[in-house]
């Protein structure tokens, strides 16, 4: 049996995660104060007690996230021994906890690079002029050939393939509306995204260049098993292309379906999902049903997961 580890992205985020697992086993304990201690302050209380708020805030939800998903790894590598996998992906935030997984990045250095990531995220674009939206039942030609249209000089794109028909949308707010209005004329159901920065598109770039800065000054190691990229949805085991294909995530479109579609075609049954809740189960389980995922986040979900 094929396995591939999966990891979540943003919008996992929720109080308490992580708390179970830190409570439950020292190995998780320790890996939440490795966190707090890479990134001078406590993500581990942030995880634990919330506020949502504060944990919603991107350049703290990208490491809470992170951590929460290798602290369900270890936890799983010590009460079930060495984990034999073939492939590991991750959605967006998540490529780099897969990354971590493999052994390309090292944790510490992957929690301040995510945290900086965040902060350069929210940072590329006012609060107000980008938006995000979710599109169903449209065709992705169909899709792109509407942004097109609804783009009149500004950006407008796909940012998330989330297959079944879902896609994203990204750009300047203004036309992401005309998107969502041409949307709707078409019949097909279009919903604003609350969001506080338009990811995966061109007005991401400027938070790019200091993703790339920052990835410049750290060393990526050997890798255990491929990684498969968001941005080429194949899988990828050059620890020298790393870094590039990183930078290019930050505003290119996260070809999720595609990724999932690879996986499955690479014989792979089985998906174990690290961290807090279910995203990437739901996912998957609409793209490749003969993919069954298990969850490990918690001490029950680990005790009931059949491995």
């Amino acid at each position: 049996m094929k396995t591939a580890l999966f990891f979540p992205g943003q919008g996992s985020q929720k109080p308490g995660m992580g708390q179970d697992l830190a409570s439950n086993f020292e190995v998780a304990k320790q890996c939440f104060a490795e966190a707090d201690d890479a990134l001078g302050f406590s993500i581990s209380a942030l995880c634990f007690e919330g506020p949502a708020e504060s944990l919603d805030l991107t350049f703290n939800s990208q490491p809470a996230i992170l951590a929460t998903s290798i602290a369900a790894l270890r936890v799983l590598e010590s009460e079930k021994g060495p984990l034999s996998y073939e492939l590991a992906a991750g959605h967006s935030l998540g490529e780099w906890s897969a990354l971590v997984a493999v052994g390309a990045l090292r944790f510490a250095d992957a929690l301040r690079l995510v945290h900086l990531r965040g902060k350069a995220m929210q940072e590329a674009v006012p609060v107000g002029l980008g938006g995000m939206a979710a599109v169903m039942g449209m065709e992705p030609e169909a899709l792109e050939a509407l942004c097109a249209q609804a783009a009149q000089g500004q950006v407008c794109s796909p940012a998330n393939f989330n297959g079944a028909g879902q896609i994203v949308i990204s750009g300047h707010q203004s036309a992401i509306d005309r998107a969502v209005a041409l949307a709707k004329a078409q019949k097909a159901r279009a919903i604003p995204l609350k969001v506080s920065a338009p990811f995966h598109c061109a007005l991401m770039a400027p938070a790019a260049d200091k993703v790339a800065e920052a990835l410049a000054r750290i060393e990526v190691g050997p890798m255990r098993v491929p990684v498969v990229s968001n941005v080429e949805a194949t899988a990828n085991q050059d620890s020298a292309r790393v870094k590039d294909l990183l930078v290019k995530q930050v505003t290119g479109a996260v070809r999720w379906q595609e990724s999932v579609e690879y996986i499955a075609a690479q014989g792979v049954s089985r998906g174990i999902e690290l961290g807090h809740g279910a995203v990437i189960k739901g996912l998957v389980k609409r793209i490749a049903k003969d993919i069954e995922v298990l969850n490990v986040g918690s001490a029950d979900e680990l005790a009931s997961a059949a491995l």
